[in-house]
């Protein structure tokens, strides 16, 4: 089959919060050709089917609502008008197209309507999100009956194709996320026997909402022929139990979805799991940008959106040929109990990260903690936070100390005591 070859100044991949604010910002500022490319039928990512408010709304001081707030623009509403922003603005949008591969540096192999195509362009960002892994790749054992959702695929069927789910659900998982997935059974009409942790205790939010919950219990199995009847949980006393349910969501557990980067060759980070990048969103391919939550997983709709705006500047430079080398800079790295800190290379131009810090997660709960940074064990930094930092929720470090890393040195070393 032949396959049609073009050249657009900038090529975005994935159209959710993040590649329609980047189109919207880009296109605005006379950025040429923009084009974004979604492989659904419909553009506006994960918020298409979250039916809850509080989406790109903020309080006063500029403080983001929660993603579970009532009021505020839903998610759909939000997603629509994203969408509009951008072609608005001039950007190209294109649903329906996958991209399948790589023909060059920047050069992407395309398969969608109209047949094959390959695609150069000046600037690529990729904006491709983040996924909750499912069952199986959370090993889960047992058979494989009907009635196993993840959070996406449960607000899919009960949003976009009005399935039928069931009659008694266990929720598993704490996050956020956890409330949407128990919002969306509730609207459902299935009944919530459940939330599961596997921690010793739950935040105040999830015991405040009045749940039932199972604390300090993990699940070991699944069980039902064609539908689920039950689930195994073994609790921290060595205790085991079954809930009787015929549907179970796994909710939270995301992770960038960083297959078109890994086919690409980028570097990726040990900790967040998507591509390397600095504070001007460059990986460690020249031209290549990436921003949302491919860079980590996962963060709010409006977090994903202020750096789709953010990464405007840097693809700018880049068509204007102002950009400074890609994968300059000391890698960042971070010491248990911390997962994960982005950006996570210290970039070679005096960037500072959005905001001029930069977010971390950890494992656990650290109850005030002091973040350490070093290079080759010479202290370059030391903060005091004044809240705990909590498993699932960003907390910040200063980036005033980017001036003192030796680009020569070692990797930065970020550490909680």
């Amino acid at each position: 089959m032949t396959r049609t070859e073009r050249h657009v100044d900038v090529l975005i991949v994935g159209a959710g919060p993040a590649g329609l604010a980047a189109g919207a910002e880009l296109a605005d500022a006379g950025a040429g050709h923009v084009e974004i490319l979604e492989r659904e039928q419909e553009a506006g990512g994960i918020p298409r089917h979250c039916h809850h408010g509080g989406f790109g709304e903020r309080r006063t001081g500029g403080r983001p609502r929660g993603p579970y707030a009532r009021g505020g623009t839903d998610g759909p509403a939000y997603a629509r008008r994203s969408v509009a922003a951008a072609v608005r603005a001039g950007a190209v949008l294109r649903t329906g197209v996958t991209v399948t591969g790589w023909a060059g540096p920047r050069t992407l192999d395309t398969t969608g309507p109209t047949g094959l195509g390959r695609i150069t362009a000046t600037a690529v960002l990729l904006a491709t999100g983040a996924r909750e892994r499912p069952r199986t790749a959370r090993l889960i054992p047992g058979t494989r009956p009907a009635g196993v959702y993840t959070t996406g695929e449960l607000q899919q069927a009960v949003h976009l194709y009005g399935q039928r789910i069931g009659t008694r659900a266990v929720v598993v998982g704490d996050e956020p996320v956890a409330r949407s997935a128990v919002a969306t059974l509730r609207a459902a009409g299935v009944q919530v026997a459940a939330l599961v942790t596997g921690r010793p205790d739950t935040p105040f939010r999830v015991r405040r909402s009045g749940l039932p919950m199972l604390t300090g219990a993990v699940v070991t199995a699944l069980h039902g022929r064609t539908r689920l009847s039950g689930v195994e949980l073994r609790h921290d006393d060595g205790r085991t139990t079954t809930l009787r349910c015929d549907t179970v969501v796994l909710t939270g557990d995301f992770v960038p979805d960083n297959e078109l980067a890994r086919r690409g060759g980028l570097t990726l980070d040990p900790g967040t799991r998507g591509p390397a990048y600095d504070a001007a969103f460059r990986t460690s391919r020249p031209g290549v940008f990436a921003a949302g939550n491919l860079l980590h997983a996962v963060e709010r709709a409006h977090v994903a959106a202020l750096e789709g705006r953010a990464v405007a500047v840097p693809v700018l430079h880049r068509l204007a040929g102002t950009d400074l080398p890609a994968g300059a800079g000391q890698p960042l790295l971070v010491d248990a109990p911390l997962r994960w800190i982005a950006p996570n290379v210290t970039g070679s131009g005096g960037e500072r990260p959005p905001g001029g810090r930069f977010v971390l997660r950890t494992d656990r709960r650290l109850p005030r903690p002091l973040l350490l940074v070093s290079q080759g064990g010479r202290e370059l930094h030391r903060q005091r936070l004044l809240l705990p930092a909590v498993p699932d929720r960003p907390f910040h470090l200063a980036a005033e100390w980017l001036d003192r890393v030796d680009p020569l040195g070692p990797a930065v070393r970020v550490s909680a005591l």
